[in-house]
């Protein structure tokens, strides 16, 4: 790499500059640590290709280390956000980790800096697709459990906050208002997990039926091997004409994977995942959601104080809800945050107004 330092004889770069060159490499330093602590829990493919992450960015450290030449200093603590980033690879999820990393590779601080090369503001962007790609492949393998604990956990919490403010809005009592959140969050946990259950062995069902017959996988001898109808289940399948009748021909001749090969509901139990685990997980994450609303209520609190509480404990956990949402899908966490608790707390105010009401109207 190429010194960008000013010719011999010219000014000495001032004491600022050298402190963000400095910084520079500390975050870099920290970005390899990072990949690096993330291809040890890997595997396969996903490991190689974050040890070429970290390679990439070293080739970034050796920039700043050439440039700043005996200037460089005792090393450095990357900034606040590398530390995270580090940490987090070293302690949590893959998904959650990947999530955060492709905002960070998202913000470039190399665009316009004249003091990095065009090849670095290049990689960062590779890296920014590259890391969506791997978050991309962890969404999808838990995409189910992701659904049934955020979504299952943000049901729960708007739904029995809406219930629970209807019925103080209508003048309840405490023992009246813990009842009925308590009935809430029982029967909601309980239709959650039914309609998971459903839901789940219906589509697992449906994979079944779409499945190659037993006989589809080894194709009668007799077929003629120059005119016969294999490549229209190819066709059935999805598969383009040409594409359908070259597959059947290397079948018959060669001896190939027959149909079955396509897959069709080879790995679906793998990719619906069980009934009963759907179930589990919608019942244990509603109810979670659920009981929050309820718990000034279940710990003796009454009147406006409970009702605050209430309130305060829900809009933390929907606020949690939509930035963790958020940090998944590689969105604003903030903006997922606040978009959830608008939601909830306009669910909330619609049902207590109601029930004002309601209670105006009866008393």
């Amino acid at each position: 790499m190429a010194r960008q330092e000013e010719p011999e004889g010219g000014p000495a770069p001032s004491s600022s500059t050298l402190r963000r060159w400095r910084r520079r490499l500390a975050d870099e330093r920290e970005a390899a640590r990072t990949y690096r602590a993330l291809a040890a829990r890997r595997t396969g493919e996903e490991r190689e290709i974050l040890l070429g992450l970290a390679a990439a960015e070293e080739r970034h450290v050796a920039h700043w280390e050439d440039l700043l030449g005996d200037r460089v200093g005792p090393p450095r603590r990357g900034g606040p956000r590398s530390r995270l980033l580090n940490l987090c690879a070293r302690r949590f999820g893959w998904v959650f980790v990947l999530a955060l990393l492709q905002r960070a590779e998202d913000r470039s601080l190399y665009e316009g800096d004249a003091d990095a090369s065009p090849a670095m503001a290049a990689d960062e962007r590779v890296h920014a697709e590259v890391v969506r790609g791997l978050a991309a492949r962890g969404r999808a393998r838990m995409s189910g459990t992701l659904r049934a604990a955020v979504f299952g956990a943000n049901d729960g919490l708007v739904s029995n906050a809406a219930l629970v403010l209807g019925v103080i809005g209508g003048g309840a009592g405490s023992q009246t208002v813990l009842l009925t959140g308590l009935s809430g969050l029982l029967a909601g946990a309980l239709s959650m997990a039914a309609g998971e259950f459903v839901s789940v062995s219906s589509q697992r069902e449906l994979l079944a039926a779409s499945a190659p017959g037993g006989d589809a996988t080894a194709p009668p001898p007799a077929l003629d091997v120059d005119v016969n109808e294999l490549a229209l289940v190819y066709r059935a399948r999805g598969m383009a004409a040409e594409e359908a009748r070259r597959r059947a021909d290397a079948v018959l001749r060669h001896g190939m994977p027959a149909p079955g090969a396509l897959g069709a509901g080879g790995g679906g139990d793998e990719v619906v995942g069980s009934g009963i685990g759907a179930a589990v997980s919608s019942f244990a994450f509603f109810a979670t959601g659920a009981a929050i609303p309820v718990l000034p209520f279940l710990a003796g609190g009454e009147g406006t104080a409970a009702l605050v509480v209430a309130g305060v404990l829900t809009g933390i956990g929907l606020l949690l809800t939509g930035a963790v949402v958020g940090l998944l899908s590689g969105a604003s966490p903030l903006r997922r945050a606040l978009r959830q608790f608008a939601i909830g707390a306009a669910a909330a105010a619609a049902t207590y107004l109601l029930g004002l009401a309601f209670g105006t109207a009866v008393g």
